[in-house]
């Protein structure tokens, strides 16, 4: 897809990128900007053809960028598109314009400054709007209207956000994006370090809920309970003896079960000496206090490790394909096409993977695998403690759900005791 401006021979691609390659001279210049996005499954394939030429043309094309674009669909349940946008604007007559401009610093009075050296001070500033950081929220926010937009017209629910959990208040750890290859090994019954990770992310995520769950019925109980009048409050006593006439299991196992969580409650009650509901709640309120934190610096290891996994994943990405991208330098000119077109996935997943570290340096963080494995491991290591102090709260939490219950019983014995009317007349 092209502006109206640009050449029309540049609707062939191979025309087009050719063209992209010869007008940049930098050995490391940047050729293209390659956005990747998943698609609706519950649309037809021209329904989202529709959908990816009315996003690219609004958003791209119209800014001037020429737009080059695939769907991707292997019948695996994961359809996407590639979009590869030019980075270098054309001018009005179809030329390739320059992407960046010199542009003097000025002082106060709106006077160039000099440098001392005969000239005057300078910077670098885009021609274009293009590279501005925050397009990618634009990007991202423009690509979910326009795809709820298109459910919509399909009659199907639309459900797409670009915002991640914690934007929209969701107490819950995302998960990473596995991509075309790790998602092939992963349905082949091959286990991938992202794999792993998003297995781990949705055991954390399980784990986490219940906890949540448990954690607020008894925080609001127990918040009621210690707020009625003191002689309206059951005692520790009577909860105690309540619970342990619920309802006796009839096999071997249930009773051992019960036993264990009657033995449970027991030390938890002691060990915290707990003898009234206000220091029930207390403790409750603490225990409250402590999920968060914990929960905290799980999520936090978790997105972390996220990252790190990421990052090692690309390295092994790039190291992988590197040899077909040298064979693809030293090729002679008139065998690189054929060349590209035999080695395309290769070649792509190679540009991704050196584009991806390149960002990554230039942001200033070291390459160094070693270290992400470390850090890894250490990450893993604490993370697998908090997950300890985490089940051992579910089960004081367990515990604590027979007094409860132990409540609820003889709330409801109370309210079936029959009541005294007082003589008939």
């Amino acid at each position: 897809m092209l502006p109206a401006h640009a050449p029309p021979e540049f609707a062939d691609r191979s025309t087009l990128w050719n063209s992209v390659e010869q007008i940049e001279k930098a050995r490391d210049s940047q050729l293209a900007r390659e956005i990747e996005a998943a698609l609706p499954r519950e649309l037809s394939r021209e329904q989202q053809l529709a959908l990816v030429r009315a996003y690219v043309k609004d958003n791209f094309v119209d800014k001037g960028m020429c737009a080059d674009f695939a769907i991707h669909d292997k019948g695996t349940g994961n359809p996407h598109v590639h979009i590869m946008l030019t980075v270098r604007p054309l001018k009005e007559n179809g030329a390739w314009g320059a992407k960046c401009r010199k542009a003097y610093d000025l002082d106060e009075n709106g006077q160039r400054i000099p440098d001392g050296k005969g000239g005057w001070k300078n910077h670098r500033e885009d021609t274009t709007d293009w590279n501005d950081k925050g397009n990618v929220e634009i990007w991202r926010a423009a690509w979910a209207a326009y795809t709820n937009r298109a459910l919509e017209a399909a009659g199907q629910p639309a459900l797409v956000d670009h915002r991640s959990y914690k934007r929209r208040g969701i107490d819950k750890i995302p998960s990473v994006h596995l991509g075309p290859a790790a998602s092939q090994m992963e349905k082949r019954g091959i286990r991938t370090d992202k794999g792993e990770v998003n297995r781990q992310i949705a055991a954390d995520n399980k784990l986490l809920k219940e906890i949540k769950a448990r954690i607020t019925r008894l925080y609001n109980w127990s918040k009621a309970e210690a707020e009625k009048p003191e002689g309206q409050q059951p005692s520790m006593m009577d909860l105690w003896e309540a619970q342990q006439q619920l309802k006796r299991p009839d096999t071997r196992t249930g009773k051992i079960r019960a036993l264990q969580e009657s033995a449970a409650l027991f030390n938890f009650l002691n060990a915290n000496g707990i003898q009234s509901m206000q220091q029930l709640h207390e403790k409750i309120a603490g225990m409250n206090t402590r999920y968060y934190d914990l929960r905290r610096e799980i999520v936090k290891a978790e997105r972390r490790i996220a990252v790190l996994t990421e990052r090692g994943e690309m390295w092994a990405q790039y190291n992988e394909y590197k040899a077909i991208h040298k064979q693809l330098a030293r090729m002679k000119p008139e065998k690189r096409e054929l060349f590209e077109q035999r080695h395309s996935r290769e070649l792509i997943l190679y540009d991704a993977a050196d584009r991806y570290l390149k960002e990554l340096k230039a942001s200033g963080e070291e390459l160094s695998p070693k270290e992400w494995r470390r850090e890894i491991d250490l990450l893993t290591a604490q993370k697998q403690v908090d997950s300890i102090d985490m089940k051992a709260m579910r089960e004081e939490l367990k515990a604590v759900e027979r007094l409860r219950k132990a409540a609820d019983q003889l709330a409801r014995q109370e309210r079936d005791k029959p009541r005294d009317r007082g003589p008939e007349r």
